[in-house]
């Protein structure tokens, strides 16, 4: 079970966008995401008429580690660690470890 979801909203740890929240676009592999609005890099695009997509200089969103994320807990506004709660029938849900309280809002 990923402690990372895509929909979470979670704050940068590490790196030239220490501090930013965005949401989790989607998982690019067990270990790298996509947060939207981090890690942004200018990239240079040949134009394809093929496509019909012009060149030049165009912003994209790069992958950034999970480890370097936490996920935002609005009830501290802080960044929080994701723990893993049975429940009955074999269950699982996310919790936050501060409080206890359970993860809602992110898709599975």
């Amino acid at each position: 079970m990923n402690k990372l979801r895509t929909g979470d909203q979670v704050i940068v740890l590490a790196g030239r966008d220490k501090g930013k929240k965005g949401t989790i676009a989607r998982r690019v592999d067990d270990d790298m995401i996509v947060v939207d609005g981090v890690n942004m890099v200018k990239k240079h695009v040949k134009p394809n008429p093929m496509k019909g997509t012009t060149g030049g200089v165009v912003d994209k969103t790069m992958p950034i580690h999970q480890s370097n994320v936490a996920i935002y807990n609005p009830a501290t506004g802080k960044a929080d660690r994701v723990g893993i709660k049975l429940l009955a029938e074999n269950k699982k849900v996310r919790v936050y470890k501060s409080s206890g309280e359970e993860i809602k809002g992110a898709k599975a």
